[in-house]
């Protein structure tokens, strides 16, 4: 039988959107007289939400500094929003095949799964003319983060389709670990943004090259 539905996640997997927050980031540290950082920099940062961005940015490193002053860090994450929002979809872009992949699997309920907040990402599908693939958008904002479960479970109720009849396609650790909790496959694709670790070290389902590489796999199930 084969699956009766798709998790996508959204930055890194159907979107190289590292541009928007790096130009957004480096305008938020300019402002409060912080070190700004580099596009590669930024690219092993996303996928944890605005907050863990901002306070990496801040520290300079994947690990937060502790000391990081929390006035200080609230405010970045006023100014980051504000400086994102101008800009999210400016120079963000699709990666190969996303569309024409979308188009493919027509036939299958979809749910975008995405530590992003809505506003954001609801504005980033509207300029890239995503949001009619989508039947169900779970965001940042309206339940744990991922590699929390709990987006996915959500994403499946919405569906009204059980874990064991969805799989999840992502890019990073926390899209498979979130999927391993919730007890649903998981397609891993190579191009994203995976913040240093390998992949394949965390068990996926299935690991991909391209975005084409998962419609055989959707429309066939052992």
């Amino acid at each position: 039988m084969s699956y009766q539905g798709v998790l996508f996640d959204l930055d890194g997997t159907l979107v190289d959107s590292v541009e928007d927050m790096y130009m957004a980031l480096n305008l938020t540290l300019t402002e409060v007289a912080y070190p700004i950082v580099s596009y590669a920099q930024v690219k092993t940062w996303v996928g944890n939400g605005i907050a863990t961005l901002v306070e990496r940015a801040l520290s300079g490193d994947t690990e937060i500094n502790p000391d990081l002053s929390q006035s200080l860090v609230d405010h970045s994450i006023v100014r980051f929003k504000l400086h994102y929002h101008d800009i999210v979809g400016d120079y963000a872009a699709l990666y190969a095949h996303v569309e024409t992949g979308l188009s493919a699997l027509a036939h299958l309920p979809k749910a975008l799964v995405t530590n992003k907040d809505r506003a954001f990402t609801e504005l980033l599908l509207n300029k890239l003319k995503l949001s009619h693939y989508f039947d169900v958008l779970i965001c940042g904002d309206d339940t744990e983060k991922k590699p929390s479960p709990k987006p996915l479970i959500m994403a499946c109720k919405s569906l009204d389709l059980n874990v064991d009849d969805v799989m999840m396609v992502g890019d990073s650790k926390s899209d498979i670990l979130a999927a391993k909790n919730a007890k649903v496959d998981v397609i891993a694709v190579k191009y994203g943004y995976n913040q240093g670790y390998n992949l394949e070290d965390f068990n996926p389902e299935y690991l991909c090259e391209g975005f084409l590489d998962i419609i055989p796999i959707l429309n066939k199930r052992n």
